[in-house]
């Protein structure tokens, strides 16, 4: 068997064996408007989290490739590297901050 195969066989099995814990017990009420709010909250911040480290492993990247070509700009594109870093950054605590005022 190739390694795609069982991986996917073992994939299968996993989620065949998680299925009865996703099941409703006999006294619940389902997922109330709170439990919606928090979900819909931590997707929205792991989407914004993982999006602003691409963007800083990209501004990482473009200023060592810049420095690596001008070394004599080094201060320059350090400044401008750090301030793109501090707004990337800020877009995530704004993020942060609009989940937990919901």
């Amino acid at each position: 068997m190739s390694k795609r195969r069982v991986f996917f066989f073992l994939a299968a099995f996993l989620l065949l064996c998680a299925t009865p814990m996703f099941a409703q017990g006999t006294g619940g009420s389902g997922i109330t408007a709170g439990e919606l709010k928090f979900l819909g909250g931590a997707i929205g911040m792991g989407i914004a989290s993982g999006l602003c480290g691409i963007g800083q492993g990209k501004a990482v990247s473009g200023a060592a490739e810049a420095i690596a070509r001008n070394p004599g700009a080094a201060a320059g594109i350090r400044f401008a590297l750090i301030l793109g870093l501090a707004f990337i950054e800020s877009l995530a605590i704004y993020t942060l901050a609009f989940v937990f005022s919901k």
